[in-house]
C-alpha cells in the first residue's frame, strides 16, 4: 500500500520499543495505524498508531498534543470490552528523523478491518443488529462513566477477530462538566448533530453533550441497516444542508426505504432534532436488544411513561382534587405496584412507582426501589451520615446525584438535607443507565442492580456477580423487595 500523504510514513521494519512496523493499515488526518509485530516465541501483532510532531505547525502540533492527551486519558480511565483496548504507549527516540523524532505511539490491540469496510461492500451490513447492539453497549458505557466520545462514525468502530467491535479513536473525547463537555471545531460532517455547529466557540471549545453521540449512532445504525445515510445527497455539505433544514422543521425525515420497519422508529429516536429529547444510549441498548431478539419486554409494562404522565395519571386514579383532598373510596392507585398494607410511607408511593417504572430494563420494579430505600436508610428522608459523605432516603453523595437529576438540572450539586423528590426518581435513573450495563452477569438482574448502586456496575462486572462484602447488603433488599410487591 503507498503511503505518500499519510499523516505520519513510517517505513517497514522500522523499530520503536520492543516492535517492528510492519504493513500500513489506515491512516486519518491526524493519525496514521501500521501493523506492529514483536518478534519471539509465539510473535505478537498489535496495532501501532503513530501521532507526528515534526511535519506540523505549532499551532497543529498544539491540537495533536491535546487529542493524544484526551486518547491516552481515557485509556487510563476507562476499561470496557466493548473499548479498544491500549496496551502501552511510546514515544520515538530518532533524531537523525526528524519526521519522526518525538512521535507518541500508541500500541493496542489488533483489529481486523472497520465497520466502515464492510459499509463499503453495499446493502445491510451483516449481523447489523448485533453489531449495533454491541456499539450501544460501548457507548452506554462511556456516558454512564461521564465522557462524550465526540467522533462516533463507522470509521471509528473496529471489528474484532472474533466478530465482536470496539470503539476507537478517543482523540475528541471529552470529561463530562456538569451537562457537557468541550471539544475543538472538528468531526465528522455526516455524523455530527446539527446543533453542534451552532453552539458558540469558547477558549475550550464547543460545547457537546451525550445526545451527540446518540445522534452519531443513529446515523451509523442507519448505514449499518441500509449501507445508506439517513440524510441523502451527493456531497457531504449537501446531507448537512438537509440535516440542519430537518432538524429547523424545514423537511421531513425521509429514511432509505430499504430500512427494516421495525428499526425505522428507533433510528428516527436517536435523530430527534431536539436533543434534549433524544434517549440514553442505555435506552437505546435494551431497544436494541429487544429488537435483536436477545432480551425479552417485561410483561409487566408496554413502555416508557414521563415522570409526568405517571404522576398524572395516579393523581386521576386516586381522584385528587385541587385541595389535594382523596376520595377514599377509590382502591389504592399504587397497589398495582406496592403492596397497600406495607411500611412504606404513603407520602413516598408515588415517586417510587415513578422510578420503578422509568424505563423497561429487566429488574426494574417499584418494588425494588422501595426495597433500596428501606435496606439503606429504613425510609428517613433526614440520614446524614457526613462521615461518608452520604444523605437523605438513598443515601446519595450530592457529587454523584448530580449526574441522575432531570436534564435541566444535571450538573447541580445540592446541598444536603436531600429532597425525596430529588434522591427518589434518582435512583430510578441510575437504574436504567447501569442495569443495560449489567446483561450477560448472572443473577438476578434487580439484585444486581441493587449491587451495583451500593458500589459500581464496573465492580460488579469484574467479580461477573455480587461481591462477598456487599451480599448482606443486598440480601436485605431482596427480602424487602419481595415483602413490597404486590
Amino acid at each position: 500500500m503507498d503511503t505518500e500523504g499519510w499523516a505520519v510514513n513510517v517505513p517497514r521494519g522500522y523499530r520503536v520499543g520492543d516492535w517492528r512496523v510492519g504493513k500500513p493499515i489506515a491512516t486519518g488526518s491526524w493519525a496514521s495505524v501500521y501493523l506492529g509485530v514483536r518478534d519471539g516465541e509465539g510473535a505478537t501483532r498489535a496495532a501501532l498508531k503513530f501521532l507526528p510532531t515534526g511535519t506540523v505547525t505549532r499551532r497543529q502540533l498544539k491540537y495533536f498534543v491535546d487529542m493524544t492527551q484526551r486518547e491516552i486519558r481515557l485509556h487510563s480511565r476507562l476499561q470496557h470490552s466493548r473499548l479498544i483496548r491500549l496496551r502501552e504507549t511510546l514515544v520515538v527516540d530518532d533524531t537523525e528523523n526528524p519526521e519522526l523524532d518525538g512521535a507518541c505511539v500508541l500500541v493496542m490491540d489488533l483489529a481486523e478491518r472497520s465497520l466502515a469496510d464492510l459499509i463499503r461492500a453495499g446493502g445491510a451490513v451483516p449481523d447489523a443488529p448485533r453489531l449495533i447492539t454491541e456499539i450501544c453497549e460501548g457507548l452506554a458505557y462511556m456516558h454512564a462513566e461521564g465522557w462524550v466520545h465526540g467522533d462516533l462514525k463507522p470509521n471509528n468502530v473496529l471489528v474484532m477477530a472474533d466478530g465482536s467491535v470496539r470503539l476507537a479513536d478517543f482523540g475528541l473525547t471529552t470529561e463530562i462538566d456538569g451537562t457537557h463537555g468541550y471539544l475543538p471545531p472538528m468531526g465528522s460532517v455526516d455524523h455530527v448533530p446539527p446543533e453542534r455547529w451552532n453552539e458558540p466557540v469558547s477558549e475550550r471549545g464547543h460545547a457537546v453533550r451525550v445526545s451527540a453521540d446518540v445522534w452519531a449512532l443513529g446515523v451509523t445504525a442507519c448505514q449499518l441497516l441500509t449501507g445508506h445515510l439517513p440524510f441523502s445527497a451527493p456531497t457531504a455539505r449537501a446531507r448537512y444542508v438537509a440535516a440542519a433544514e430537518y432538524a429547523a422543521g424545514d423537511r421531513p425525515l425521509t429514511l432509505p426505504v430499504s430500512l427494516p420497519e421495525a428499526w425505522r422508529s428507533w433510528v428516527s429516536e436517536c435523530l430527534t432534532p431536539d436533543a434534549r429529547l433524544r434517549p440514553s444510549a442505555a435506552r437505546q441498548l435494551y431497544r436494541a436488544r429487544v429488537l435483536a431478539g436477545t432480551v425479552e419486554v417485561s410483561p409487566r409494562r408496554t413502555g416508557t411513561r414521563t415522570a409526568g404522565a405517571i404522576a398524572g395519571a395516579l393523581l386521576v386514579l386516586a381522584g385528587v382534587s385541587g385541595a389535594g383532598m382523596v376520595d377514599s373510596s377509590v382502591a389504592d392507585p399504587y397497589g398495582r405496584w406496592l403492596r397497600s398494607d406495607s411500611d412504606i410511607p404513603p407520602e413516598y408511593r408515588a415517586l417510587i412507582v415513578e422510578a420503578g417504572t422509568m424505563c423497561d430494563d429487566p429488574g426494574l420494579s417499584p418494588a425494588l426501589i422501595a426495597g433500596i430505600l428501606k435496606a439503606e436508610s429504613n425510609f428517613d428522608a433526614g440520614l446524614s451520615d457526613v462521615a461518608k459523605n452520604e444523605y437523605g432516603l438513598a443515601r446519595w453523595t450530592p457529587s454523584v446525584l448530580q449526574y441522575y437529576l432531570p436534564t435541566e438540572r444535571r450538573g447541580v450539586i445540592l446541598t444536603p438535607p436531600l429532597s425525596p423528590e430529588d434522591t427518589i426518581p434518582a435512583v430510578g435513573r441510575y437504574m436504567c443507565v447501569r442495569l443495560p450495563l449489567l446483561a450477560g452477569v448472572p443473577g438476578d438482574p434487580g439484585l444486581l442492580g441493587a449491587a451495583a448502586f451500593r458500589s459500581s456496575d464496573d465492580v460488579i462486572r469484574k467479580e461477573n456477580g455480587i461481591p462477598e462484602r456487599f451480599r448482606p447488603f443486598v440480601e436485605r433488599v431482596r427480602k424487602y423487595r419481595a415483602q413490597y410487591e404486590p
